[in-house]
């Protein structure tokens, strides 16, 4: 009987690949979300290790154009606190997406990326534009189709 070794990454041997999405021809906000996740842990890779950071850079173009569901556009909120008393401010979707476009995206693969120590440098590897340009092509991004 022969025993089988179980596999760990090590930080050296990780090989990061670029990917591309575009917000406007892809699914919902949380849709898009999860699978902009699963890039950036590296869920698909066989080498996948869930205490080693693995995963890929993810650019995501057209976030201003990013599709929700429902009246989503004015119910949903997005909180911030300085931490001062009284100092709690509210924005809906729809004032977000006028000012900050990126942070919509960027807020919700934060909510679906795990809450340890390996999150800053997952988030890291998000590049998230408004528009359609993006400043990466010198990587060769491979363009990924979420439906």
């Amino acid at each position: 009987m022969k025993l089988f070794k179980t596999f760990s990454a090590k930080p050296a041997e990780i090989e990061r690949q670029w990917f591309l999405i575009d917000a406007a021809e892809s699914a919902t906000l949380g849709r898009l979300a999860t699978e902009i996740a699963k890039l950036l842990m590296g869920k698909g890779k066989v080498t996948f290790t869930s205490h080693v950071d693995n995963g890929d850079f993810v650019v995501l173009v057209n976030a201003s154009q990013i599709k929700v569901t429902g009246n989503k556009e004015t119910d949903k909120k997005y909180y911030r606190h300085s931490g001062y008393v009284g100092n709690l401010k509210t924005e809906s979707l729809m004032e977000m997406r006028e000012k900050y476009p990126e942070r919509i995206v960027i807020e919700a693969v934060r909510g679906m990326l795990p809450k340890n120590k390996l999150i800053d440098g997952r988030l890291a590897r998000l590049k998230v534009f408004a528009g359609a340009e993006h400043a990466h092509e010198a990587q060769t991004p491979k363009k990924v189709e979420v439906k």
